[in-house]
């Protein structure tokens, strides 16, 4: 298991995708490893095959359960995000002394709307976000930097600055990449992610 590896579970469509990328940023500028079910793209493996290798491999996990609404096509609810959840959390209790070590970050828009849903989880910590990008990296960091304890996590408001001048430039950065900014890959974003973020290091350096 990686100590840097930390797992996102949250949506992948459109609607969502600038809290997910507000994810990623967050974990990269943090100095961590960003992983998720869009890292790679293998006609060999299944879908549930690569999560239980991400889980199995990441120290770290984030897990988003504020889309709960009914899918407008199918007229029925999501349920992968909770599944992961799932998967991590029974790593963690019935997994190895390793896996045992694992920590994890689970996200809603509200404190106590997860009562209502997955009442199995009462008694734990959900960090609400107002689906907010920016409160969404600031609870990232956060978390990270308090189970963790690493001392190189960026401060608060170097983090979110950061954040704020990437999202205003990433449709130049794109561009110049040859790359579309809508539809940005996960391996494309995270590419420009980590330039902007280790110019930034030098910057501050």
């Amino acid at each position: 298991m990686a100590s840097r590896d930390v797992f996102i579970n949250c949506p992948f469509d459109a609607a969502f995708s600038p809290a997910f990328h507000a994810l990623i940023f967050a974990v990269l500028a943090c100095g961590f490893r960003a992983r998720c079910a869009r890292e790679m793209d293998d006609g060999a493996e299944t879908r549930i095959d690569k999560l239980y290798r991400i889980v199995e491999q990441s120290r770290y996990g984030i897990h988003d359960l504020s889309r709960t609404e009914s899918d407008p096509v199918s007229g029925l609810p999501r349920f992968n995000m909770p599944l992961e959840l799932g998967m991590f959390l029974g790593a963690k209790r019935y997994g190895d002394d390793n896996q045992k070590k694992k920590r994890c970050l689970i996200l809603d828009v509200a404190p106590f709307r997860y009562q209502q849903f997955i009442s199995d989880l009462a008694g734990m910590d959900i960090s609400a976000h107002q689906g907010e990008p920016r409160t969404m990296v600031s609870r990232v960091r956060d978390w990270l930097a308090t189970v963790s304890r690493r001392t190189a996590i960026p401060p608060p408001n170097l983090v979110l600055d950061s954040f704020d001048r990437f999202i205003a430039a990433l449709p130049n950065l794109a561009a110049q990449a040859g790359i579309d900014a809508v539809n940005i890959l996960f391996a494309d974003y995270e590419r420009l992610v980590l330039a902007w973020v280790q110019a930034d290091h030098g910057r501050a350096a």
